[in-house]
Formats: structure tokens, C-alpha cells, sequence
């Protein structure tokens, strides 16, 4: 199997979600890819449910704090998967590389590095995640959301391409929610999300504030499914005892798929984490939020991420440790008692978005792809 393109990378949505955008647009041009990733991540499941050819190689952990676990990845783990993408990029003889970050990319950029082969990586984020930076210096090129003020790579090897958007979440219509979830097409729609595996101190205070809030707006809950905290648990009995018409107001759900386009349609406004996929999708979508960061990440990105919205006035951040069941009520009811300023937050988070992203990138893929580009 030859292809042209390899893309590597994952773990989480936010590294998931660039391939696949990019992916969709090979796919338009006749362009043949496959993507590496890991056994268990986002895009092990995400990737071969869009007939993406998917290879899964061992992978390690890159952690920025002290563990033994760290010995055991950078002895085993990396090198095993670093030997594994050898062998993979030596029978699949892609012309480029395209690494989205999370410890599964490095193991294939180094293994690109060693076979010669052209590498671009792209960071999602303002502050760039470990990997990327180890990867930096083997890149043809890196693709980056923002401009990188930070100087956290070299400056000649830039170029400002955006963050794509998966183009199945621009089709969404309000009514695909409303149907499904059993909504209410008047009352305003609050999407809460903490992440693919949720979110413990946003679902309980989302979960101790419910009376009240569905008093005012309806609300669809993605919680995740974390047997370690109960959540889902705890929420569903919650919402079991809530009265009856206040009971139809309230959707909780492990995860989101396809539904997810039918939702922002209809969200009057996004309560979540501020991490770049979230970020990424409420800004290209026009969506005001309401951002609580997860405190203690790499570089503190997503209280960075966060920020860089709310001084665009797309946003209004909630710092983890002001948030109470008191405040976040208080703070989402303001925001939906002002309809003209979620209006107007949409539209200044809407600025920050590069709608093409996808296609920049894939012309910097083709460009990098040409034989005597440097």
C-alpha cells in the first residue's frame, strides 16, 4: 500500500480533530492517506470510522513531572513505537508527514527524521505541547493556530494556517437537536462539556446547581463516563429526581458523536474546558462561551487558550477555583439575560478563526511533498 500522505497523532480530540479536517480534504483532491496513532486514543476509534487507513503503534507517554512510568516509556515505549513507525513509513512511502501533536506523533516524526522524509507539524494550541517541541527541529515546516509570539519555534520554519474544523460540525441544524433530545425550540440551549472524559468539578457543580438553572434554560450535559468518579452515575439520579417538566430539560450523555453538529446549532451557549479542539470549534462556529480552564496543563494552555478569546470578547473565562454552583449560575444567567451579547460574543470569537485551515494546510503539505523543497 503506497500513500501519499501519513498522519500522526492523537490521543485526545484536540489532535484528533486537525487530521480528520485535513484527511477530508486529501480525500476531496484524490489524495491518498493513512493515519499512525495509538491503540487506544481518540483516533483509533475516530479515524476508521471515516474509511481512514489506520496503523496503531506502541506508544509512551511524554510527562512533564516525575514518574517511574517515564523510565518505563522512554526505554520501551517510545523506542518500540519509534521502530514500529519505521517499519510502517518504510512499506506505506508517504511523500510527507503530518504530525497534530500528543505523545503518539513523536514516534513517527523521529522515525520520518531517520528516513529522510519531509515532516509538518501542526500546534493546535498557544502553548505548544511537548512533543511538538521535541518534533520542531526535525520539521519542514510548522503550522500554527496563532502567531507564535511566544518564540517557541524557530521563526522561519511558521506559517499562521489556523486550526481546521471537521466539516461534518458546519452542517448542523438546530432541529437535528431539538428532534433528538426532545428540546424545547424557544427555551435557550446550554451545551456543557468537560472533554471527551469529562469534567468531575464542572459536572458536580452543573449537577448541584440543576433546579435552578433549568428553571431558566435547558441544558445538554456531555459528562463522560469515569467509573473513578461516579459522574454519569450521580448526574442521572439527579436528573431522575428532578420534577417532570423540569426532568425534560435536562440531557446527560457519556459522549457525543454525530450529534454534536446538531448541538452547536442549537447552543445558545457552550459551558467547557478550554482546551483547543473546544476552543477551536466554538470560535469556527460563532458559539459564546464560557470557559473553565483546567488548571495545571502543560504551559497553563488552556487558561492561555481561554484568555486569548475573552480579550477578543468571544468568551468569559471562569477561573477552576472561583467555580461553586453559586457562581456558575449566577455567571450563565447573566450571559443568557443579555441575548445581544451572546450574539455579539459569537461574532468577536468568529474573528479568530481561519475558515480554510484545512485547505492551508493541505497546500503546505503538497508544497513540503515536492522534491528540492526546504
Amino acid at each position: 500500500m503506497l500513500v501519499e500522505v501519513v498522519i500522526a497523532g492523537g490521543g485526545t480530540g484536540g489532535h484528533t480533530s486537525p487530521g480528520l479536517a485535513v484527511a477530508a480534504v486529501l480525500r476531496e483532491r484524490s489524495i491518498a492517506c493513512a493515519w499512525i496513532g495509538s491503540r487506544t486514543g481518540v483516533e483509533a476509534r475516530r479515524a476508521p470510522e471515516r474509511a481512514i487507513p489506520y496503523f496503531a503503534i506502541p506508544t509512551g507517554k511524554l510527562r512533564r513531572y516525575w514518574a517511574w512510568q517515564n523510565v518505563v516509556d522512554l526505554a520501551v515505549g517510545v523506542p518500540a513505537g519509534v521502530a514500529s513507525a519505521t517499519r510502517l513509513l518504510a512499506r506505506l512511502r508517504p511523500r510527507v508527514v503530518f504530525a497534530t501533536g500528543g505523545f503518539v506523533a513523536l514516534p513517527v516524526v523521529l522515525a520520518a527524521a531517520a528516513l529522510r522524509l519531509p515532516i509538518v507539524i501542526h500546534e493546535q494550541t498557544t502553548v505548544p505541547g511537548l512533543a511538538n517541541r521535541v518534533g520542531a527541529r526535525f520539521a519542514r515546516r510548522i503550522a500554527v493556530t496563532f502567531p507564535d509570539g511566544g518564540g517557541h519555534f524557530p521563526a522561519a520554519k511558521i506559517i499562521v494556517t489556523g486550526n481546521p474544523l471537521r466539516p461534518e460540525l458546519r452542517g448542523g441544524s438546530p432541529n437535528d437537536a431539538v428532534r433528538r433530545f426532545g428540546l424545547d425550540a424557544v427555551l435557550p440551549l446550554v451545551y456543557v462539556t468537560g472533554g471527551a472524559q469529562g469534567a468531575q468539578r464542572i459536572n458536580r457543580a452543573v449537577g448541584a446547581a440543576l433546579l435552578p438553572l433549568l428553571e431558566r434554560a435547558q441544558v445538554i450535559h456531555q459528562c463522560g463516563d469515569n467509573p473513578a468518579t461516579g459522574d454519569r452515575q450521580w448526574l442521572e439520579a439527579r436528573r431522575a429526581a428532578l420534577p417532570e417538566p423540569l426532568r425534560a430539560r435536562y440531557a446527560v450523555v457519556p459522549y457525543v458523536g454525530a450529534e454534536l453538529a446538531g448541538i452547536y446549532a442549537a447552543a445558545a451557549l457552550v459551558v467547557a474546558r478550554a482546551g483547543a479542539g473546544t476552543v477551536n470549534e466554538c470560535c469556527q462556529l460563532g458559539l459564546p462561551a464560557l470557559y473553565i480552564p483546567l488548571p495545571g496543563t502543560s504551559g497553563d494552555e488552556q487558561t492561555v487558550n481561554a484568555r486569548l478569546v475573552e480579550r477578543a470578547g468571544g468568551a468569559v473565562v471562569l477561573e477552576q477555583a472561583e467555580l461553586a454552583p453559586e457562581r456558575l449560575l449566577a455567571e450563565i444567567g447573566r450571559l443568557l439575560g443579555d441575548p445581544r451579547r451572546l450574539k455579539d460574543m459569537g461574532a468577536r470569537a468568529m474573528t479568530l478563526a481561519v475558515p480554510d485551515a484545512d485547505a492551508r494546510i493541505v497546500a503546505l503539505l503538497i508544497e513540503c511533498s515536492r522534491p528540492g523543497t526546504r
